[in-house]
């Protein structure tokens, strides 16, 4: 790539949008084949080419083998779900981020700043070590966070309702009341745990983390990531005029009252099925819709699609990172992105300041 080529692409005022989303895309499959490769047992990009492909009608008959039973166990068994699920919560933290933005006319707002995050991880950890949500059976902790942060949305949007519009203070001032509430709950919850092996399981899940990645658990994030987004997308026009205030988007055709029930119902859907596959992964919806800003601009049209790609480029290496790091044991992925993403927090913040 020459460097006139190269300003094209990182123009944010005139951004080469064909040519960012195909390097994007092409980073993306890159990421995917290294990241299936690298754990405590390595494989070779070479070999994960050949295992994927094989699975394919056709052209895996033509196929040479040339890795063993076991590469294949864990390409396919166990690190293939884990790194789709990254790619997936990735896509939605980022796109969530950029919705709640949006939505409250802050750049410094994140994925979990309704309290859903609070609520899922409030019921998931009651299912964990009280056995409350076993009647759910194999799913039973994804379904009880989901039931927790539907349950918490509901509230919370219940009581930022005034004259029936919703008040965007009310509703952030009521997120931050009920996460509270649910915080509180959940160190009750914790402290009366049974046991130190529940106790820790539940701790680890509340930090975030890929490690129960299922095939089961695939479907839903991506059905529920793709609709959104696609509704997202229609209504581009409507997130960038939102940004002007309530007024200004009123006057120029924006129907702002169903707009704002739109977002919410969006942000909300999508923060309760990504915490429920995966706990709570922090700042990735922060600190994506900035850099994104910066390669693309402000209009939610290109916006929304970049930032999926690095959200899911972003999560799926922060997750190798916690494989290696202590290996053959790993670390939370939502520890590692706090410590990246609280650097960049006060950063940000310290650049609204001024």
């Amino acid at each position: 790539m020459n460097m006139k080529a190269a300003k094209k692409f990182f123009n944010h005022k005139k951004p080469g949008m064909k040519g960012l989303l195909l390097l994007l895309i092409i980073i993306s499959i890159i990421s995917f084949i290294l990241c299936l490769g690298l754990g405590s047992v390595f494989v070779t990009p070479e070999n994960v080419a050949k295992i994927l492909l094989s699975r394919i009608p056709v052209i895996g008959d033509n196929i040479s083998r040339t890795w063993t039973q076991v590469d294949e166990n864990i390409i396919i068994g166990l690190r293939l779900p884990r790194v789709c699920m990254g790619l997936l919560v990735g896509a939605s933290l980022s796109v969530i981020g950029v919705t709640m933005q949006a939505l409250v006319r802050n750049h410094l707002a994140d994925p979990f700043i309704l309290g859903v995050s609070s609520g899922a991880t409030a019921a998931a950890t009651l299912g964990m070590l009280f056995g409350v949500f076993s009647f759910l059976g194999r799913y039973s902790l994804s379904i009880s966070a989901f039931i927790g942060s539907a349950f918490t949305i509901v509230i919370v949007y219940s009581l930022s309702r005034v004259n029936g519009r919703i008040n965007i203070t009310y509703l952030l001032l009521s997120g931050v009341a009920i996460s509270m509430i649910m915080d509180g709950a959940t160190r009750v919850i914790t402290l009366s745990a049974p046991n130190a092996l529940g106790l820790h399981n539940a701790t680890f899940w509340m930090s975030g983390s890929l490690a129960g990645a299922k095939w089961g658990y695939l479907t839903l994030p991506l059905v529920v990531l793709l609709v959104c987004m696609a509704v997202l997308m229609v209504n581009y026009r409507g997130l960038n005029l939102l940004l002007l205030g309530e007024e200004s988007a009123g006057t120029l055709g924006i129907n702002v009252r169903r707009l704002q029930k739109l977002l919410v119902l969006v942000a909300s859907l999508m923060s309760g099925v990504t915490v429920a596959v995966s706990g709570t992964i922090g700042f990735v919806g922060l600190m994506v819709p900035h850099f994104t800003r910066l390669l693309v601009g402000g209009d939610h049209r290109k916006v929304l699609p970049v930032s999926a790609l690095l959200g899911g480029i972003l999560v799926v290496w922060v997750d190798v990172a916690a494989r290696l790091l202590i290996a053959p044991e790993e670390l939370p992925v939502g520890i590692l992105t706090a410590i990246i993403g609280g650097p960049v927090f006060i950063f940000l913040l310290k650049q609204k300041s001024r």
